[in-house]
């Protein structure tokens, strides 16, 4: 039997483990990013391993989340980072050079290699062949100091791309329509590989917006296969020599398959509040719109920005709406100002922004109250965008550029004017000044410098025998790591700062909860389905952990969460929708077994009991590992735990 594309880059890298959906595999990190937001935790938790210098391939850290430096705290974390990254070896992409996924894919992405990182959308450098995960940055760190990264094997879904896209359609339409058909949990445990004639229609960038986006369907990550496209794309940011062809075997099998003909596609627009909630733009049209950006991770690429700029040269944005172009990096920026269509855009009434995340996570350009926004992004949950009960929509620049002309959603094709499709256009080479990405050798720190704001990083006790408390807070279905830590500028400061960051805890769904769960000494959280989905932050795991917080009863888990649960010793357990619906809000629950051994035992099934009145169960679906790492309190403790016992070296984790 042959091999997938997924399954010869995984046995590349295996350390441990078999190639069995649902077994725990080790596998070798080659490269490792992390960001602003994620990162101070990185670089403290990596110095409390006790760790010397970097032992990944290459290791990269960007200033892309909080670069408008609202105060000392934005600042001071910039500069630790700076001399973390130089103290121990990586690369240090400056404050405004861009958004991690962008500028790392035009500067160390490539085709074969592994990539670890603290931000969900990781995976973005699938579209050129690189096996790329966003996790924790615990998992992160360990990584970065040479162990290994474990992972419940996937299963691989093979997704048949036939025809080419029609006039108007794009590829952020082709991952639309994949969470029109799958939703947002139709992911949850699969790694989606493409293929088939449709594959090669498509541009590196083109891809790397499926790949980008496919997080919003709970995917482990996606990959597409190396071609010709792949090697032009590479040696356009001057790096041909590390082109690879890489595809799948001709009789390689996969667990599901299923086809998108991109010939039947149209433009499409997700709805509020959710990246599924997706439909024809059409049937949108006529909503007024007050704002429209075009820009983040998913299309803020030069290629990205071309369209639009294009379809507004020598026109003018409605005089009711406002428009902002921020760029995925400043290459992108540069290139597009030498060409002339920076002035352009501005001639047309559209504000330009630094090259940073910003208002995808609410920094800036925050809706008005009461208005719908469209955006290029690739998460509208509510409250992102930095206001509570938001309308925002997602779709393609060229959607965006032809509904900042009406004022409305607007469909391209149903423009007044005669306008033709712009077409998808990379340029002769990605050029552009190299000063903003410091390398190891060019390192100005030789130590870690910490601000005020800057903390040390908790630990949690051992996993005792006896779990009580009351249910902290109850929650719906789909909520999350926004819900649990949210990400606007006033509360994203504080994120080396875990007393103070805690102090913010779900406070999205009951602002007295952080008070409650301190003045408790304990208790659970109790959640739907797909409980923690959304970034990688694991701030929403160690906040709760701080504050007393023991375990979560859910329905099921978001695949990075969960690993961030185990890895701050919270104990999750999933439940059946009877329990849950029976379950009320202030409930003692009472884990009946010794919950210690039980876990390091391997018992799966765990009874807890409401009051004293009903008993239910809930599962613990946890590898040997991880069971080793709850009941030590946390992945931190457990490493320097195996350390101090003289077993494996945290590097060999």
């Amino acid at each position: 039997m042959g091999k997938t594309l997924t399954e010869k880059i995984l046995d590349d890298h295996l350390v441990e483990g078999d190639l069995e959906p649902g077994e725990e595999i080790g596998i070798e990190i080659d490269q490792v990013l992390t960001q602003d937001t994620t990162g101070t935790l990185v670089w403290l938790q990596f110095e409390a391993l006790g760790l010397d210098e970097v032992q990944s391939e290459l290791a990269a850290q960007y200033c892309d989340h909080q670069t408008y430096q609202f105060d000392f705290k934005n600042t001071d974390d910039h500069r630790f980072l700076r001399s973390a990254a130089g103290t121990y070896g990586a690369y240090f992409s400056r404050p405004g050079n861009g958004i991690c996924h962008n500028v790392h894919r035009e500067n160390f992405a490539a085709p074969g290699k592994t990539l670890l990182g603290s931000d969900s959308h990781t995976p973005t450098p699938g579209g050129i062949g690189e096996l790329a995960i966003g996790s924790g940055g615990l998992d992160v760190a360990v990584a970065m100091g040479g162990g290994a990264y474990y992972i419940e094997m996937p299963e691989i879904v093979q997704v048949r791309l036939e025809g080419e896209l029609p006039g108007w359609a794009t590829a952020k339409d082709i991952i639309l329509e994949m969470l029109r058909r799958l939703s947002v949990k139709g992911g949850v445990g699969k790694i989606f590989e493409y293929s088939g004639p449709g594959v090669e229609t498509l541009s590196a960038p083109e891809r790397m917006t499926i790949t980008n986006m496919g997080t919003e369907l709970g995917a482990t990550t996606s990959l597409f296969p190396t071609d010709e496209r792949t090697e032009e794309y590479l040696e356009r940011v001057g790096r041909g020599d590390e082109f690879v062809e890489l595809q799948p075997d001709d009789d390689a099998e996969y667990h599901d398959s299923l086809t998108v003909d991109l010939s039947e596609l149209e433009p499409l627009v997700a709805k509020p509040s959710m990246p599924d909630n997706v439909v024809p733009v059409r049937e949108a049209a006529g909503t007024e719109v007050d704002q429209v950006i075009i820009g983040s991770c998913t299309n803020g690429a030069y290629e990205d920005i071309l369209p639009a700029a294009k379809m507004l040269e020598g026109r003018s944005i409605d005089l009711s709406t406002e428009m902002i172009v921020a760029p995925g990096s400043k290459k992108a920026s540069e290139m597009l100002a030498r060409e002339g269509w920076t002035a352009e855009l501005m001639a047309a009434g559209v504000n330009f922004s630094e090259a940073t995340c910003g208002a995808c996570i609410g920094i800036g350009h925050v809706p008005g109250s009461d208005s719908a926004s469209v955006r290029t992004f690739n998460r509208n949950f509510e409250g992102r965008s930095g206001i509570e009960e938001d309308n925002v929509y997602l779709c393609s620049p060229e959607v965006a550029a032809a509904t900042a002309l009406t004022g409305e959603i607007t469909d391209p094709r149903d423009l007044e004017t005669d306008t033709d499709a712009p077409g998808y256009e990379l340029p002769g080479a990605y050029e552009g000044a190299e000063n903003d990405i410091i390398t190891p050798d060019d390192s100005i720190d030789d130590g870690l410098i910490k601000g005020p704001n800057i903390g040390d990083v908790p630990l949690k006790d051992p996993l005792g025998a006896h779990l009580e408390g009351p249910t902290l807070l109850k929650m719906d279905d789909n909520i999350t790591t926004d819900h649990i830590i949210p990400a606007t500028q006033d509360i994203l400061m504080y994120r080396s700062n875990i007393p103070k960051l805690s102090e913010f805890t779900l406070s999205r769904v009951d602002e007295t909860f952080a008070d409650r769960a301190l003045d408790s000494n304990g208790g659970f959280l109790v959640a739907g389905e797909n409980y923690g989905q959304g970034s990688s932050r694991e701030h929403a795991a160690l906040c709760p952990m701080f504050l007393g917080v023991e375990g979560v009863l859910a329905q099921s888990f978001a695949r990075i969460h969960r690993a961030n649960l185990f890895n701050f010793g919270l104990l999750p357990l999933e439940i059946t929708e009877d329990d849950y619906e029976r379950i009320n809000m202030g409930d003692n629950i009472e884990i009946v077994d010794d919950v210690a051994e039980a876990v390091r035992s391997g018992q799966e099934e765990f009874t807890f009991r409401v009051n004293s009145d009903w008993e239910g169960t809930g599962t613990l679906d946890a590898s040997e590992r991880e069971r080793e790492i709850l009941a030590a309190g946390g992945k931190l403790s457990y490493v320097k735990q195996q350390h101090d016992e003289g077993g494996a070296a945290p590097a060999d984790d």
